[in-house]
């Protein structure tokens, strides 16, 4: 056998092997998808509308993260957050938000949103409450966002 008709044999199987071994090598991330810090955002409100605004606040706070609402301190720490849900029923009403604006650092380890939010009354399905929202979030070594501080106001009407 000649070296030339070896060459002939070697090359496209080893083309075979490449191709082969490119296609079938696999993203070993739980996540297949990295999210943007809006898509992040979206993905969470979907979550309060299918399980609960705590189950949703819950899953995205960052373990640092910080709760801040109208008429009382900031809340700090994802356990004392989960202490303040704990003594707020969400079964009668149903919170979601839209991000209208993100923005991320250069870094990509920091990002925020805003956009607008509204109450449903479960039951009725009537629009009880509106208003804006910010998200502060970090990326963690997972490379999924969490919310570092959010907070919310009332008072769009029916704008």
């Amino acid at each position: 056998m000649s070296m030339k008709s070896i060459h002939q044999r070697t090359i496209p199987i080893l083309l075979l092997l490449l191709i082969t071994t490119t296609f079938s090598c696999k993203n070993t991330t739980t996540n297949s998808k990295i999210m943007t810090p809006a898509e992040t955002d979206r993905y969470y409100s979907s979550l309060s509308a299918e399980k609960g605004m705590n189950n949703a606040f819950l899953a995205m706070y960052d373990s640092a993260g910080v709760k801040l609402s109208a008429n009382r301190m900031p809340v700090e720490g994802l356990q004392a957050i989960r202490q303040l849900l704990a003594g707020k029923s969400d079964s009668a009403f149903i919170l979601t938000w839209e991000p209208k604006f993100e923005k991320v650092a250069a870094s990509g380890e920091l990002g925020y949103t805003y956009g607008i939010y509204k109450v449903t009354n479960k039951s009725t399905r009537e629009k009880t409450a509106e208003g804006t929202y910010c998200t502060i979030w970090q990326k963690n070594s997972n490379g999924e966002w969490k919310a570092l501080l959010d907070t919310g106001n009332e008072g769009l009407g029916n704008k």
